[in-house]
């Protein structure tokens, strides 16, 4: 008999607390404060931070940092919203920085 083999995860790299989904990457070509990171559609288990203005590298943009809801662990930044046409696509999305995800069921 076959093994069920669950959806591939993504989890803090501190507690393992799940927070996303491999389906829902969107981009792997984004740069984090700490080297690459990842753009997702979604994103669970996690904690939103206050909204603030911070000037990335493509532009101005309002983020809220995110935290792992279990031990609290920075994961990355919310786009809340992005100034220049170009990067709308960005608002409502989620910044998870690699060093800080670990991969589950793969």
């Amino acid at each position: 008999m076959a093994e069920f083999v669950g959806p591939r995860l993504y989890s803090c790299c501190k507690c393992g607390n799940h927070v996303s989904l491999h389906d829902d990457i969107i981009s792997k070509a984004f740069q984090g404060r700490h080297g690459r990171a990842f753009l997702f559609s979604h994103a669970m288990n996690i904690v939103v931070g206050p909204k603030e203005d911070r000037h990335l590298l493509t532009g101005l943009h309002t983020v809220a940092d995110i935290s792992c809801a279990d031990c609290r662990e920075l994961l990355g930044w919310k786009y809340e919203r992005a100034y220049e046409a170009s990067q709308k696509y960005k608002e409502g999305k989620y910044i998870f920085e690699k060093l800080k995800i670990v991969k589950e069921n793969w």
